[in-house]
């Protein structure tokens, strides 16, 4: 263990005691069931991640609703189907001494289907999304309550809304994609309401006890977008009703392509600076800095200097599961960097792939491409992927 070392100190939370200050934040890997169920891929991904060292691992984004998902093979947590893999993927993450969590999410105008819903009618792609009545706006709220409940009763420590990226709760959020004239358009206030009655929604469904973080968007990284300015009363909101923790990010879908923004995505701990921004106007609730966390020193520098109470890592995670031991002394090894001129594991998310790293050896990587690439697993992922796009019926 690495001698006086803020990263390697415990945190309370709501009760609970992370072991360090390293967190795994979610990240979309298309390993999923066909139809949305944990599998195998799952669970060994996954208990790689918890026997890292890391104190606690964030499940990416499971579906609250049918009519939510991201892409075709998205975690799913809208039924009590699911629970049984959800309760073998708890165990499996918690077995290894790390706190488990689930991230619950509604993909909004981004869902994967061409039949799209948001709260206005924004062209997404070549869609134009229906916009959500105030009943559907319930029935959403419901949805994530109820998935939330379901994260308790699978043995999970706790529960992540995704309020981040460009998902829906953002769309309600952001004037660019938020053109209502009613109780949920117009004024920031307005604009913040849908996502604050999730939180208090899932507070309700689950009860004080059960921490619920919540994966925040501090700035869309476009001119017309959100700004800490805006989000930065979000995050005040957000303390008021007793939110476990901010895993603070920035960016959307429409900035990943913007010259700026791939320029500063290449750089170490490029999204810091607006967890520090945030972290300055809460009184209380811990903060995570994300992006590009590569390197020990960079991680204590954040904690240190105030920016940040804990570190999440996701990509830099999948190119070294030994990146926390490594960082914290546990293993003298030099940790593997996730490139910043590597593309792959989006690249594979773009295609409808099973993500890998291009830092993996080369033995692990054949390994893998010989069990996801075989006739059967591709079939079963189109036929999959046809039924949900044609087949799944709206509200």
């Amino acid at each position: 263990m690495v001698h006086d070392s803020i990263l390697g100190s415990p945190l309370k939370l709501n009760g609970l005691t992370l072991k360090n200050r390293i967190t795994m934040t979610p990240l979309y890997l298309g390993y999923a069931n066909p139809d949305g169920t944990v599998s195998p891929l799952l669970l060994d991904y996954y208990h790689e991640m918890a026997a890292s060292g890391a104190a606690m691992v964030v499940v990416e984004n499971s579906a609250v609703h049918a009519n939510g998902l991201g892409s075709p093979f998205t975690l799913r947590s809208d039924h009590d189907r699911y629970l049984r893999g959800l309760r073998k993927l708890a165990e499996t993450i918690k077995s290894e001494g790390a706190l488990a969590f689930l991230q619950i999410n509604h993909a909004g105008r981004y869902r994967f289907m061409p039949s799209l819903i948001a709260p206005s009618p924004i062209k997404t792609g070549d869609h134009i999304p229906q916009e959500m009545t105030l009943d559907h706006i319930k029935e959403i709220v419901t949805s994530f309550a109820a998935a939330a409940k379901r994260t308790k009763e699978a043995g999970f420590d706790g529960v992540e809304i995704h309020g981040g990226t460009s998902y829906l709760i953002v769309q309600f959020l952001s004037p660019r994609t938020n053109h209502r004239s009613d109780q949920y358009g117009g004024i920031l206030e307005n604009r913040a309401r849908f996502g604050l009655e999730v939180l208090e929604s899932v507070k309700i469904a689950v009860g004080d006890a059960f921490p619920v973080g919540y994966r925040f968007n501090a700035d869309e990284w476009l001119p017309d977008g959100l700004h800490v300015k805006e989000t930065g009363y979000v995050a005040k909101e957000l303390e008021k009703r007793d939110v476990a923790y901010l895993s603070v990010m920035a960016g959307s879908y429409e900035a990943i392509n913007l010259p700026e923004y791939i320029e500063q995505e290449k750089k170490e701990a490029y999204m810091a600076v607006f967890a520090g921004d945030i972290k300055k106007v809460l009184k209380n609730t811990p903060v995570i800095a994300a992006g590009r966390i590569n390197s020990q020193e960079k991680a204590e520098s954040l904690l240190s200097d105030g920016t940040a109470d804990l570190i999440g890592i996701a990509r830099v995670l999948l190119a070294d599961p030994l990146w926390p031991k490594k960082a914290l002394g546990e293993i003298k090894m030099p940790i593997v960097h996730c490139q910043p001129s590597c593309s792959l594991c989006l690249k594979k998310v773009m295609k409808g792939e099973p993500v890998l790293c291009s830092q993996w050896p080369k033995d692990r990587r054949r390994s893998f491409e010989r069990s996801t690439q075989n006739t059967s697993f591709k079939i079963r992922r189109i036929l999959h992927y046809l039924r949900q796009k044609y087949i799944i019926k709206d509200w």
